[in-house]
């Protein structure tokens, strides 16, 4: 999986690009992720890339010249590639979103910074809009490194065990179920004893039940799409009021 990032600012992508996954997944060659600084591409001296818009008003704009040269370069190493800016004004982003683009061979992620790009950034290049969630960051590059990391998850090989991406949290439209560890009493609090008893059946019962518990407790606007059984609805019918 090719990944190109547009960014004003590509040193900040030195630490998560370094560390963990991402780094084992880059030494295996199982994502590459290409930084293009956009000033690199500016047409004067002095690497200009924002300007004031027209029309008045507060901040700066993203110039187009900059950024159209920067994002042909980015094509003609990755003509397949989904261009995606970065943008309040994108689709907002989710664990099926992220599945969706894990089915690309390639993305170019433009980094917005400041008031915007020109709007003729959208109109010429960008394939895709996509936004973390109603608020606001300085730029567009932590965004870049959550789709980067979301969407590299999803990659075969990138994790250690293809189950770890199977059971996350939304890959079915559920929270996450309770995780424990050793030891199996710490303070007075105990490991449900379902977990101990070697019962894998009993076990992935009360996985499932406390997932739509945490759902229905948490984040009970995702139970409208989750992929649900009819066991999973007499479930929640008899849990407590409560937790639904």
């Amino acid at each position: 999986m090719k990944f190109d990032v547009l960014t004003l600012f590509p040193g900040m992508f030195e630490g998560p690009l370094t560390e963990s996954i991402l780094k084992r997944a880059r030494e295996k060659g199982l994502i590459d992720v290409a930084l293009h600084n956009i000033r690199d591409f500016a047409f004067d001296r002095h690497s200009v890339t924002d300007d004031y818009p027209y029309g008045g008003g507060a901040g700066m704009v993203m110039k187009v010249e900059p950024l159209a040269a920067c994002i042909e370069h980015a094509q003609a190493g990755s003509p397949e590639a989904r261009v995606i800016l970065t943008t309040p004004h994108g689709r907002p982003f989710s664990h099926a979103v992220a599945a969706e683009l894990a089915r690309e061979e390639a993305l170019i992620i433009i980094c917005g910074r400041y008031e915007g790009v020109d709007e003729r950034v959208r109109e010429l290049f960008v394939d895709d809009e996509i936004s973390l969630g109603d608020f606001v960051l300085t730029g567009g590059e932590m965004a870049a490194m959550v789709i980067i990391d979301a969407v590299s998850r999803l990659v075969p090989g990138v994790l250690g065990s293809e189950e770890s991406a199977i059971n996350d949290s939304f890959a079915d439209g559920l929270l996450e179920y309770p995780q424990y560890t050793r030891p199996s009493e710490f303070r007075g609090l105990e490991v449900p004893k379902v977990l101990l008893s070697g019962n894998h059946q009993e076990i992935e019962m009360w996985r499932r039940h406390k997932s739509l518990e945490a759902t229905a407790l948490l984040r009970p606007d995702l139970l409208q799409s989750a992929k649900l059984t009819n066991g999973d609805r007499k479930y929640l019918e008899k849990s407590p009021k409560d937790v639904r």
